[in-house]
């Protein structure tokens, strides 16, 4: 790498936190106790594929913004009454449920991760998650990011602009002074659209046994990298 950007941006659904066994956990627990004859993995996954739909619904325009928080709860309410479990799991497990994304465990590399890249670089969450969200998150993990960015102020989403632009300006840097280091390419088309730099890191268990993660391979610009170890020596870490 030639210039070497100044702050390092990580993406955390998934990227940082494994929201599938954090998610499918709370879902075992509240499914067995009431008795919901639905497979918590398959619902997981389910629930976390009405995120992406509905963000770009959100960016084009087809629907107002609302709150992570609030999306989540569609979603599982949905769900629920698809899978006839609408009257099995009251407004107390629902409440639980979505407050089950705030407490998703880290993935065991990283916090040591992002750890080391600060010894060279300011790093920070980069996220669409509430700043509620991502404090319990990073508590619950101890992830030690020297400073937290949502999206919500900006009522916008990532892949739109703004939530990129809106982390830059409270950085103090340009865009291009950032990289993005995230599992997902649609997050990193968006970086690289407002000329931020762009790493790949690769979730293969994502998932979990379900497909669905993205490969390395199969990544944009910028840079792969197949583990955490991979991308902290590309960052001279």
């Amino acid at each position: 790498m030639s210039e070497r950007p100044s702050v390092v941006a990580f993406d955390v659904f998934g990227t940082t936190v494994d929201w599938y066994t954090g998610v499918t956990d709370h879902l075992r627990e509240v499914f067995g106790r009431r008795e919901v004859q639905t497979d918590p993995g398959a619902f997981a996954v389910a629930w976390r594929g009405r995120y992406g739909p509905a963000l770009r619904d959100i960016g084009a325009g087809h629907r107002p913004w609302a709150p992570l928080d609030v999306l989540h709860r569609e979603f599982l309410d949905a769900l629920l009454y698809e899978h006839g479990a609408d009257r099995h799991v009251d407004e107390a497990d629902r409440n639980a449920l979505v407050h089950a994304w705030h407490r998703l465990p880290a993935w065991p590399d990283s916090a040591e991760l992002i750890d080391r890249l600060r010894r060279r670089y300011t790093v920070i969450a980069l996220s669409n998650g509430g700043h509620p969200l991502l404090s319990s998150l990073a508590e619950t993990g101890d992830l030690p990011f020297d400073r937290i960015v949502s999206a919500e102020p900006t009522r916008s989403y990532k892949p739109a602009p703004a939530p990129y632009l809106h982390a830059a300006e409270l950085l103090g840097v340009e865009p291009g002074a950032m990289m993005l280091v995230a599992a997902h390419g649609w997050d990193l088309d968006g970086a690289a659209a407002v000329g931020m730099r762009t790493a790949f890191l690769e979730r293969p268990g994502e998932y979990g046994p379900f497909d669905g993660a993205e490969r390395a391979e199969d990544a944009p610009g910028g840079f792969a990298a197949t583990s955490s170890d991979e991308l902290a020596h590309r960052l001279g870490c």
